[in-house]
C-alpha cells in the first residue's frame, strides 16, 4: 500500500508535491481528480486520499455550469482564471478561491489547477498596507483616515450602483437598508421596506405555495450561530404577488462579539435557470437522437446480415408487371399498403420497393415481425419504454414507431398479433402518437405503414381473431404477392440471379443454369415459392461437381416426361420381348431429346439426362432408327 502511495506522489514530480501553493489535477473528461498536492489536501480540508477519490463535480457541489464553463474555457484558450468556483471545506464551510488552470500534454486530457486563497490574499495585502503606513508615520495615518473615510463613501455608492440586491436586517428581522437594485427587482420602494419585517414582505412562501416559517429561514439562522449563509434554489415575492428564483447570500454582522443583523446579497436567477432547463433539454434530446441513432444504425447492421442479396423484384411475367404497376401507384402516396400472399413469395420485397420509390426513402425503412414478438413486449418493442418502467428496464429505449419516424414501418406478419393487443396498434394508427412505457409524455411520430400477412384476414375477422376496425385501417392499398406456379416464366430468370449470388458467396466462377435446369425448375411446383427456390439453388450449387448443379428437388411432384426417362421398367411378371424393349428405349430418348431440345452433347443433354456416354447414344439412335426433334 505504501509503494503505491509513494508511486502517485511522484507522478507530478517535486514541483507539484513540494510547492506551497494548493495544486489539483482534473481529468474533466472523466469528472475525476486525479491528484492533490499536500498543499491544497490543507487548504481544502480533505485528506490526500479522499481527493483521489472525489469527482471534480462533487468538490463543487450544484456548480456544474460554472465548472463546465471553467473547464471548456482552459481546453480553448489553453490557460484561465476564474473567481465563480467555491469548493467546501472539509469542515463543510464555503471557500473563495481564485482558479488558474492549464492543459497538461498527454493523454488522457488533465488540467493543472492552482488555487489561491482570495481571503488569505486579501488579508495579506491589508496587512502590508498596514504594515507599510505604520512605517510611513503620522502623515500617512491621516492619509489612512482620508482614505477610510473615502471607502466609507465609496461604499454608499457602491451600495447604489451595484446590479445585485442588496439589503440589511437587524436582529429581530427589521430592515435598516435597500439599495435601489433591490427595489427594481423586488417592486417596493426602499421607503416602504425600512422598519418592516423583510421575511414576513419577501421570504414568506415557497415557490410551490407552502408557508416558509421564519425559524426555518437561512438568514434568521445567521442570527442564531453566527454562520454565513449560501442559498441558491428559494423564491423571493414581488410587490405584485409573483416570485422569482433568487441565489443569496446571508453575512451575519457582529460588533464587539455581538451579533447585530445580517446584510443579504442576492440576485435574480430566473434567466440563468430558464437556460439551464433549455440546456437539459438539448442534452435529453441529444442522447435521444444519439440513442435512437446507435439503434438505427444496430438495426441496419441487422438488416444488411439477413437476406440482402436478392435486391430486385425480378421477372416479366403479368402478375409482375401488374405488381409493378401498382407500386407505382402507391409509392408517392402515404396510404398504407396491405401486402398479402403465400409465405416466401417476397412480401418484405415488395415494402422494399415501395419504400424505395418513395418520398421516404432517405429515412430507414424499419420492420418489425408480429409474430417473434412476445405479447408481455408487445408494447416496449412497439413504443418503447423509459429506464425503470418494469424490472429489467434499466435504460430507455426507443421503440419501433419511433425509430422509423419520418420512414417507414413494415409489418410482417401483422395477422399473428394477439387480439387483445391489436387495439393499442389501432389507436396509434388511428392518432398518430404514443406513449413509451412507463412514460406520461406523448410523443407525435410521422410513420408510413406497409403490413404484410400469408392469412386470409377477412377470414380472420369473420372468426374473431382480427378486429375489423383494425383490418380496414391496413386495408386502404391491398396489393397481393403472386406464387411462382401462377408466374412460371419468371423461375429461369430469378433462379439465375440467385445462382450468382450463390457463385460469389461460394467462389465459384464455373457455376450455371442450362436450359434444361431451367426447364426442370420451371416445372415444379414450388410450394415454398422464392425461399424454397433459393434454398434449392444453393444446395445445389453447394453440390455441384465442375460446374454442374445438381438438383434435389422432390421427385414425387413430378416434371412429366423428365420422370419417365429414367424410370425403371414396369413389373409385368414376365420377361418383356424383344420388340417391347426396343419401343421402352426408343420412347425413352425420344422423350430426353424433347426436353434437351434436340442436344446430345453437353450438360443438359439428352445423354446426360439418360445417363449415357454421347458415341453410346447416338448409336442406339441409330439402331432403333430415332432422328433428332
Amino acid at each position: 500500500m505504501l509503494s503505491q502511495v509513494s508511486r502517485a506522489s511522484t507522478t507530478y514530480g517535486s514541483a507539484f508535491e513540494e510547492n506551497g501553493e494548493a495544486m489539483l489535477v482534473f481529468e474533466p473528461l472523466a469528472d475525476r481528480i486525479a491528484d492533490a498536492n499536500p498543499a491544497a489536501s490543507r487548504l481544502l480540508g480533505h485528506s490526500r486520499a479522499a481527493l483521489r477519490a472525489m469527482s471534480v463535480s462533487a468538490l463543487h457541489p450544484d456548480q456544474r455550469s460554472a465548472l463546465v464553463v471553467f473547464t471548456q474555457a482552459v481546453l480553448a484558450e489553453g490557460r484561465w482564471w476564474t473567481h465563480a468556483l467555491t469548493p467546501h471545506h472539509g469542515d463543510g464551510k464555503t471557500l473563495r478561491l481564485e482558479y488558474a488552470a492549464s492543459v497538461l500534454a498527454g493523454e488522457p486530457v488533465r488540467l493543472l489547477v492552482t488555487l489561491h486563497d482570495l481571503d488569505e490574499r486579501e488579508r495579506r495585502r491589508i496587512d502590508g498596507e498596514a504594515e507599510a503606513h505604520m512605517r510611513a508615520g503620522l502623515p500617512e495615518w491621516q492619509r489612512m483616515e482620508r482614505i477610510f473615510r473615502d471607502i466609507e463613501r465609496g461604499n454608499r455608492l457602491i451600495l447604489r450602483a451595484a446590479g445585485e440586491g442588496i439589503y440589511g436586517v437587524n436582529a429581530e428581522g427589521v430592515t435598516t437598508f435597500v439599495n435601489p437594485a433591490a427595489e427594481r427587482m423586488l417592486g417596493w420602494r426602499s421607503a416602504d421596506l425600512v422598519g418592516k419585517d423583510m421575511h414576513a414582505t419577501v421570504h414568506h412562501t415557497h415557490a410551490g405555495g407552502r408557508h416558509y416559517p421564519h425559524h426555518d429561514c437561512p438568514i434568521y439562522a445567521a442570527f442564531r450561530d453566527g454562520a454565513v449563509r449560501q442559498v441558491d434554489d428559494e423564491v423571493f415575492w414581488r410587490k405584485d404577488g409573483t416570485c422569482f428564483p433568487v441565489e443569496y447570500t446571508s453575512t451575519p454582522i457582529r460588533e464587539g462579539g455581538e451579533l447585530l443583523g445580517a446584510v443579504i446579497v442576492f440576485r435574480d436567477v430566473s434567466q440563468r435557470r430558464e437556460a439551464e432547463d433549455q440546456l437539459r433539454a438539448a442534452l435529453a434530446e441529444v442522447d435521444s437522437l444519439r440513442e435512437r441513432l446507435e439503434q438505427e444504425n444496430a438495426y441496419l447492421k441487422e438488416e444488411i446480415r439477413a437476406e440482402s442479396h436478392h435486391q430486385g423484384i425480378i421477372g416479366r411475367s403479368p402478375a409482375i408487371e401488374a405488381l409493378r404497376h401498382q407500386i407505382d401507384v402507391v409509392a408517392g402516396t402515404d396510404a398504407t399498403v396491405l401486402v398479402t400472399g403465400e409465405s416466401g413469395t417476397g412480401k418484405e420485397l415488395i415494402a422494399r420497393a415501395i419504400h424505395e420509390a418513395s418520398r421516404r426513402r432517405d429515412r430507414p425503412l424499419i420492420r418489425v415481425n408480429c409474430a417473434a414478438i412476445p405479447r408481455d413486449l408487445f408494447e416496449s418493442e412497439f413504443f418503447g419504454h423509459a429506464r425503470g418502467a418494469f424490472t429489467g428496464a434499466l435504460r430507455d429505449r426507443v421503440g419501433r414507431f419511433e425509430l422509423a419516424d419520418g420512414g417507414t414501418l413494415f409489418l410482417d406478419e401483422v395477422g399473428e398479433i394477439p387480439l387483445d393487443l391489436q387495439g393499442k396498434l389501432l389507436r396509434v394508427l388511428q392518432e398518430r402518437q404514443f406513449e413509451r412505457v412507463g412514460e406520461e409524455r406523448t410523443r407525435a411520430v410521422d410513420v408510413r405503414l406497409i403490413a404484410a400477412t400469408n392469412r386470409d384476414l377477412k377470414e380472420e375477422v369473420r372468426r374473431g381473431r382480427f378486429r375489423e376496425d383494425l383490418y380496414f385501417r391496413l386495408n386502404v392499398f391491398p396489393v397481393t404477392s403472386a406464387p411462382l406456379r401462377e408466374r412460371r416464366e419468371d423461375i429461369p430468370l430469378i433462379a439465375q440471379h440467385v445462382l450468382r449470388a450463390a457463385a460469389r458467396r461460394l467462389n465459384r466462377a464455373d457455376l450455371r443454369l442450362t436450359e434444361a435446369d431451367a426447364r426442370r425448375l420451371s416445372r415444379y411446383d414450388w410450394p415454398g415459392n422464392v425461399r424454397e427456390l433459393e434454398n434449392v439453388i444453393e444446395r445445389a450449387a453447394i453440390l455441384a461437381e465442375r460446374g454442374r448443379l445438381r438438383f434435389d428437388l422432390p421427385e414425387a411432384r413430378g416434371f412429366g416426361p423428365e420422370s419417365r426417362v429414367s424410370a425403371p421398367p414396369v413389373e409385368t411378371g414376365r420377361p418383356l420381348t424383344e420388340e417391347e424393349r426396343r419401343t421402352r428405349a426408343r420412347s425413352e430418348i425420344e422423350a430426353a431429346l424433347q426436353m434437351s431440345g434436340g442436344r446430345i452433347f453437353g450438360a443438359g443433354g439428352a445423354a446426360e439426362l439418360l445417363g449415357l456416354k454421347p458415341t453410346t447414344l447416338r448409336s442406339r439412335m441409330k439402331v432403333l432408327g430415332v432422328q433428332r426433334v
